[in-house]
């Protein structure tokens, strides 16, 4: 035994030395135990156990509460807004055409109306509500024409806030927040308007906001072109962000979907309720010397795109984008406020402005 060795280590010295190493082939027993994170698959399991009966659960719940849809149209006066929503919908949803003896009149100011419909289809039921804008860009002064909606916008994020932090809150709360936001763009051809681009860059911050050419059959297929091309180079060099953004692209296929997208906004479209025979066939279309324009033919317009983003592919998506990202916005704003006018609420603080879909949803 070593002198300079306390006598009472030296048992525990030789303990770990005799202690085996684990051979590479072992693996630890707990690996192998429930809970270790792996997941077991269907063919590990006992027999059946119906997780995929959830689906049915949810749908079936969906089918009996239905769901609701909020979409704005923003545009000058006689661009076919309220043609464009009754063609996406196959009814008569716009404001104009459920207002009796209904007279086109130009509003000294932006004036902000809605008008809702339950539709079903197929036993699925959505309370639709559509917002127009009478009055947006039809003054020779159209200066700060958009803060009413801006205005409209926060409103409807407020109400919700306020439904939310009450005491007994309702089972489920009325959602009257902007879903989407068309703006309509006139076909002139050349570049964007400067009311064009202010109210973009200010509203696609607080909505999902999704451009369209309007009344695309007013230019030739080279002209419908170089005029998209136009407005993404002007979209792009004033960090304008549009619907679906890049940055919310959740995995790979997302991002090969929406880049698809990307590609064709803005969508020149054509709107219409008026069928004609093509072929034996009734066709949604417009009737012009020259022949009839089939406004669900993509080779005709891309109105056969628009529709298929806002109702069959993206319409959960821009309902999700909405409530996680626009309005914990808001939210997260709002408490910030509170706080510092001493209300003792907690402060949360959102990345630059906006926060990605997880960690919004990680507050809810």
């Amino acid at each position: 035994m070593r002198e300079d060795v306390p006598q009472g280590l030296e048992p525990r010295v030789q303990m770990a030395e005799r202690v085996p190493e684990p051979e590479p082939d072992q693996q630890p027993e707990h690996q192998n135990e429930p809970g270790s994170g792996d997941p077991v698959k269907g063919h590990d399991l006992f027999g059946y156990v119906g997780i995929e009966a959830v689906l049915d659960q949810m749908r079936r719940k969906a089918m009996k509460t239905g769901f609701e849809f909020n979409i704005m149209v923003v545009g000058q006066s006689g661009l076919g807004k309220s043609t464009l929503v009754n063609t996406l919908f196959k009814s008569k949803v716009s404001r104009k055409s459920c207002t009796p003896n209904y007279e086109e009149k130009i509003s000294k100011t932006v004036n902000l109306q809605s008008i809702s419909h339950v539709i079903e289809e197929k036993g699925v039921k959505m309370k639709l509500t559509v917002i127009d804008t009478p009055g947006f860009g039809d003054q020779i002064n159209n200066e700060n024409c958009w803060e009413p909606i801006v205005k409209y916008i926060n409103e409807q994020y407020e109400k919700y806030l306020k439904e939310e932090l009450n005491i007994n809150r309702k089972r489920r709360i009325p959602d009257t927040r902007i879903h989407c936001c068309v703006y309509f763009v006139p076909p002139t051809g050349h570049w964007l308007r400067p009311i064009d681009l202010e109210f973009m860059q200010r509203l696609g911050k607080i909505v999902s906001i999704v451009p369209v050419i309007a009344k695309a059959d007013t230019l030739t297929m080279e002209e419908r072109l170089d005029f998209k091309q136009r407005i993404r180079q002007d979209l792009q060099a004033n960090g304008i962000r549009v619907y679906p953004q890049r940055e919310y692209d959740e995995d790979a296929e997302d991002r090969i979907l929406n880049d698809k997208i990307r590609e064709k906004i803005p969508f020149a479209v054509v709107g219409t309720d008026k069928e004609h025979q093509v072929n034996g066939n009734k066709v949604l279309g417009r009737k012009t010397k020259w022949g009839i324009i089939e406004v669900e033919n993509v080779a005709h317009c891309e109105f056969a795109n628009l529709r298929d983003l806002l109702i069959r592919s993206h319409l959960q998506d821009l309902k999700d984008v909405t409530h996680n990202i626009h309005y914990e916005t808001y939210r997260v704003r709002k408490l910030n406020e509170s706080n510092m006018n001493g209300f003792g609420l907690s402060p949360l603080t959102p990345v630059n402005g906006t926060m990605g879909k997880n960690e919004a949803e990680s507050h809810l």
